[in-house]
């Protein structure tokens, strides 16, 4: 049996946040999508579109990769997006003041320390908005979370980097996502600060949908 779940406008489209296929009705990713966009007719547009993205057990996959029985699948719209120490995925708000503090508090040799913090507006792309709701793939998104900052830490010269990120009901106003970077010197800190907030946007599988007065929607393109 093939698992196969669904977030955001994907669960959304299908009405389903969980689907089981049997393996041996497919033997590769492009087997199962056709399969799906034949069961559930309001998930065909998107798999049309092709802007979905594809994971296989947690790792971004390629429409000729094999399926075999008990494989999980993802189907990821486009985002909004180690060690637990220094990268979180929480529901409840987070301390700025404390999150600088670990990551002064890692080396004395950091000599300037950069932040990024997202927090909620109330107006966006033309509309006013309520709240926020995040979503995100368990599992997966800590460990892209934890990729970015290993690869933040090898190529760029900083110290240490922090990187917390809300999920659940955000109200205006409140926190979203919090990058820490301590280095050295200021011009690897904002480097490095800056690369790792783009790549989260990029390759973070996590949700953002904004209540309006038209309604709920996702948002799937970041400036």
């Amino acid at each position: 049996m093939i698992t196969v779940k669904l977030f955001a406008s994907a669960a959304d489209a299908a009405g389903e946040r969980e689907i089981r296929v049997e393996a041996a009705a497919v033997l590769s990713v492009n087997d199962l999508l056709n399969n799906l966009a034949v069961r559930f007719p309001g998930l065909s547009p998107l798999l049309a579109s092709r802007k979905l993205l594809v994971s296989l057990n947690q790792e971004f996959a390629e429409l000729a990769a094999p399926l075999h029985d008990g494989d999980e699948v993802a189907l990821l719209p486009p985002f909004s997006g180690g060690d637990t120490a220094w990268v979180r995925i929480q529901e409840e708000d987070f301390s700025v003041e404390d999150e600088i503090a670990r990551v002064r508090a890692s080396s004395t040799r950091i000599g300037g320390i950069v932040t990024f913090l997202g927090t909620a507006r109330d107006f966006s792309r033309g509309h006013d908005v309520s709240d926020l709701l995040y979503e995100h793939y368990p599992g997966m998104a800590e460990r892209k979370l934890a990729e970015i900052r290993k690869r933040a830490i090898e190529e760029f010269d900083i110290i240490e980097a922090a990187i917390v990120h809300r999920t659940g009901r955000i109200p205006v106003g409140g926190n979203i996502v919090l990058i820490v970077v301590g280095a050295s010197h200021r011009r690897e800190a904002f480097a490095a600060c800056a690369w790792c907030i783009n790549e989260l946007k990029r390759i973070t599988p996590i949700w953002k949908r904004e209540t309006t007065p038209d309604g709920l929607v996702w948002v799937e393109e970041h400036p």
